[in-house]
């Protein structure tokens, strides 16, 4: 709104205008705006859940401090997604069609895992919302983003290595987007891979066998792909979202490097130069990226061990979800399993866990478990290591996990 404003007031010379047309400066203010209202109103939300009797439901499953946190506030995502939600309204372009996507996103999953969180906690259901209908909804939203990539006419790539000569020297960076869109902006189902030499993969070429169909199959695969990520990304944080501090850290981490993904393949010189393919509008990710990353760091000021407040549902599906989608709309999605490493260890964790007990059940007539307990978080705590090391030894893998994402802009 305020990015709307000072753009109307830059053409009556309204002094200082101007810093709003300036990336780094909306970023810069979104990011301290969301941080400010999420340790400013972090306070009065944990107070009002608490009047509320808004508790967490604990099961006791013989972990070390479990009990402890026994009525602690939960739907502590509310907060988060306020945050996320005022600062990029205030100072992102919201006619962007990449920011409309995340607000759409951001708050679809967010009410996702309101309404788990409400029958859990006022219902009296353990259970929470069926699985089945909160896969639903995921895949509803990954269909949507999936579908308005396809349609919307502002969703294009320019392919490496299409430059103008001599422009960086002639034009300012405006002209230059709008001038490489005009020639070569096209509508693809190119995405960016690591570790390899040409650093892409269109997914027509995965369907190519397939002759005059190829064109049409490409994009119902992109389809798939997109509903697949936003859906697992999606469950993945909400597994991890176990210790306190745990998912929102690991979050902050990825969310800081998906808005460096962004700022680089939004900019016309840093995505020639890295020899990625760039993707006009994109950079106005970075203000949306800035408010994700104040948001969770307030959030983490009380969720940081001991926690006052967990997120919950609504906060941890909704987080998964932005990650998801964010990492579509820049072409990074094959990325994820690098960047989202704790993510995939935990749901893989989970799925090994299941299968394996079911498959001895089967074979012996009596499950048994491959970890001490699953999600892999838990395992730790079955060994007894505490609770507070999980999480700091967990983050600094996301950190390290983050490096090698951004590295892999180079390595090939």
């Amino acid at each position: 709104m305020l990015y709307h404003l000072f753009d109307y007031l830059e053409q009556f010379n309204f002094p200082g205008a101007g810093v709003f047309q300036y990336l780094s400066f909306r970023a810069g203010f979104a990011f301290i705006t969301a941080l400010l209202i999420s340790i400013l109103f972090g306070k009065r939300l944990i107070e009002f859940l608490q009047k509320k009797q808004i508790g967490e439901i604990i099961r006791n499953l013989g972990l070390e401090g479990q009990m402890q946190k026994k009525g602690t506030p939960t739907m502590g995502g509310i907060l988060i997604f306020l945050a996320i939600m005022i600062a990029t309204l205030l100072f992102a372009n919201l006619t962007n069609v990449y920011i409309l996507l995340m607000l759409f996103t951001t708050l679809w999953f967010c009410l996702l895992g309101f309404m788990d969180d409400y029958i859990k906690v006022f219902k009296k259901n353990k259970e929470g919302m069926p699985g089945r209908y909160k896969i639903a909804g995921q895949v509803v939203c990954g269909f949507a983003v999936a579908l308005t990539l396809y349609f919307n006419d502002d969703v294009v790539v320019v392919q490496k290595g299409d430059v103008i000569p001599n422009m960086q020297q002639q034009y300012s960076q405006e002209q230059i987007e709008h001038t490489r869109v005009e020639l070569y902006g096209e509508k693809t189902t190119k995405t960016t891979i690591p570790f390899v030499k040409n650093h892409e993969l269109d997914y027509h070429s995965i369907v190519g066998f397939m002759g005059e169909n190829a064109e049409w199959l490409g994009w119902i695969l992109f389809v798939l792909v997109v509903i697949f990520i936003t859906t697992a990304v999606s469950n993945g944080v909400n597994l991890t979202d176990g210790l306190d501090g745990l998912a929102t850290g690991t979050t902050a981490i990825v969310g800081a490097v998906l808005g460096i993904l962004a700022y680089l393949s939004g900019n016309v010189i840093y995505s020639n130069y890295l020899n990625i393919m760039y993707i006009p509008y994109s950079g106005e990710l970075v203000v949306y990226a800035s408010a994700f990353l104040g948001a969770t760091i307030g959030f983490l000021w009380y969720n940081s061990f001991p926690a006052q407040v967990f997120m919950g549902d609504t906060g941890s599906l909704m987080l998964g979800g932005i990650i998801g989608v964010f990492a579509v709309l820049i072409r990074k999605e094959l990325l994820l399993p690098i960047l989202c490493g704790i993510f995939l260890a935990e749901s893989v964790s989970v799925i090994i866990q299941v299968s394996y007990f079911k498959r001895t059940k089967k074979k012996f007539g009596e499950g048994k478990r491959f970890f001490l307990m699953a999600p892999l978080h838990h395992h730790y705590q079955k060994k007894g290591v505490p609770e507070s090391k999980i999480v700091a030894r967990f983050w600094l893998v996301a950190l390290m996990l983050a490096a090698l994402t951004l590295v892999t802009l180079k390595l090939r």
